[in-house]
């Protein structure tokens, strides 16, 4: 069966992914849930100074620590930056690449750099008001993405401080991303569309598009149907 190494969004940690990996389990799969440094369970000293690189480093110690292969690397909003990079590190170990709603790197960029200049100016006020790190949201951000009360309670009680500079640090990729077999996964209620540097990469014909008509956080919306897409991926 398949071996799938599940990356959360910002400030979130592996506990995001558990209805996901329940499933996936259920269904015979290894998984693999990584909190990346500086958030969550791995929030200890200097946590705050952690940056870009070491994300990568994260998960490619996930992937090389436990000798896997075949691997479904798949990640979430912000961490699709540093999983991109990762499926470029890892060579035959890789099966495919899984974005979901999630931004994509591209060489010499950060996470910021793909924001409108507004949204990027808002940005910057979020982490001079965090001291350098991005704060949790509040319960209106979870609005209208089909998120049930309890869903947006543990979004809002266990996210955690995010460490700003894996935000402004430009990616460095091994691999051009175009190149890798990939499934993005659109989430509909967050947009009818992906963003146009996803649209530009799914003229490639090792990317395919799926579409789920529900909001940003589907592993928390839709943990079911999540699973299934990704199984489907594998198989």
């Amino acid at each position: 069966m398949g071996e799938f190494v599940l990356v959360p969004g910002a400030r979130l940690g592996a506990w995001a992914w558990d209805a996901v990996a329940e499933r996936l389990r259920d269904a015979g799969h290894a998984v693999y849930a990584v909190t990346l440094s500086g958030l969550a369970e791995r929030q200890g000293p200097g946590w705050e100074r952690v940056g870009q690189q070491q994300h990568v480093d994260d998960i490619v110690s996930v992937i090389e620590g436990n000798d896997l292969y075949d691997v479904v690397l798949v990640g979430h909003s912000y961490s699709g930056i540093p999983v991109g990079q990762a499926a470029g590190q890892i060579g035959d170990r890789l099966r495919r690449v899984v974005y979901v709603d999630s931004s994509i790197p591209a060489d010499g960029l950060s996470f910021a750099d793909g924001w409108s200049d507004d949204d990027r100016a808002w940005l910057e006020e979020q982490l001079l008001e965090g001291d350098g790190t991005w704060l949790p949201a509040g319960a209106e951000h979870f609005v209208d993405q089909d998120l049930s009360d309890e869903a947006v309670s543990r979004l809002v009680s266990r996210s955690t401080p995010h460490p700003g500079l894996t935000l402004t640090q430009p990616a460095r990729l091994a691999r051009p991303i175009g190149e890798l077999p990939t499934t993005y996964v659109k989430c509909l209620m967050a947009g009818d569309e992906p963003a146009p540097d996803v649209q530009q990469q799914l003229k490639s014909p090792q990317w395919q598009l799926v579409e789920m008509r529900t909001g940003h956080w589907p592993m928390l919306s839709q943990p079911a149907e999540l699973a299934r897409i990704l199984a489907a991926v594998w198989s």
